[in-house]
């Protein structure tokens, strides 16, 4: 399903269904203390109902299954789903084909919803409400976010400047460590309780990052193949310029966990 936002990439179309296999393959990136973060907040974890937004191949609650809570788990894109139900074997997670803004769960439903890599596409004079209702009374909304830091990590400058050669106007470029932006739609009914931004570093190959760029919304998502075939060679040509056939590329990493007001 193509997405066209004005406010994202200029316009240009894109469709993470078009990515999927690739996304499925190399985007299941977070570090340990990326899930550890969580877990100390004392979310996701046994007891508690999880609703998991734009869940792409669900590496949020495949990752986190093992602390117990209960996922559901919805994502717009139907191949992205698809790979979720496969690498998701013998967990019982509860995935949904739906655009946030169409989600329709029951009152009360939810103690946490989780919005990772994904907040900034919703309506969120739209999608505000439905999270409101669907979280149970002292409810939590965790905003999620891990991006790399192309200013300070060489390998991922020179990618992302090779991204933006073939799509000028993908505007995932240029990221800095900053908190997430929580719109003033929220907050008539939520608080901003918590918030965290850390480094990590991230362990790659050659072939590994370049699966990761490729499947990233610059590329995988919204080029068409033969561009996309074209990116992947010259990305490999540099990538044995530049870099070790293993190494770490930095990240950034940010947090933000609001609770209704009572």
């Amino acid at each position: 399903m193509y997405i066209i936002n004005q406010n994202i990439d200029g316009g240009k179309a894109f469709d993470w269904g078009k990515t999927s296999s690739n996304y499925a393959k190399f985007r299941d990136i977070y570090p340990r203390e990326f899930y550890q973060k969580i877990i100390d907040r004392q979310l996701c974890i046994n007891g508690q109902s999880i609703l998991d937004l734009g869940t792409g191949t669900g590496v949020l609650p495949r990752n986190m299954y093992k602390y117990g809570a209960k996922w559901s788990a919805t994502d717009i894109s139907e191949e992205q789903i698809e790979q979720a139900k496969l690498l998701s074997k013998g967990m019982n997670i509860d995935y949904y084909v739906s655009s946030t803004e169409n989600i329709n769960f029951p009152n009360n439903s939810f103690d946490v919803i989780t919005a990772c890599q994904c907040f900034w596409y919703f309506d969120h004079k739209t999608v505000m409400p439905k999270l409101y209702r669907m979280l149970k009374t002292n409810g939590k909304l965790l905003l999620l976010f891990m991006a790399w830091l192309p200013f300070e990590d060489e390998i991922a400058g020179a990618s992302e400047k090779l991204v933006l050669k073939y799509n000028p106007n993908w505007s995932g470029a240029g990221e800095t460590i900053h908190p997430i932006e929580v719109p003033d739609d929220y907050k008539e009914n939520f608080d901003l309780i918590y918030h965290e931004e850390f480094p990590l570093k991230v362990t790659f190959t050659r072939e590994s990052w370049n699966g990761r760029m490729k499947a990233c919304r610059g590329i995988g998502a919204s080029l068409t193949e033969k561009e996309t075939a074209l990116w992947e060679q010259e990305h490999k040509m540099l990538l044995k310029k530049i870099a070790p056939n293993e190494f770490e590329i930095m990240h950034y990493a940010a947090i933000a966990e609001l609770k209704i007001k009572i």
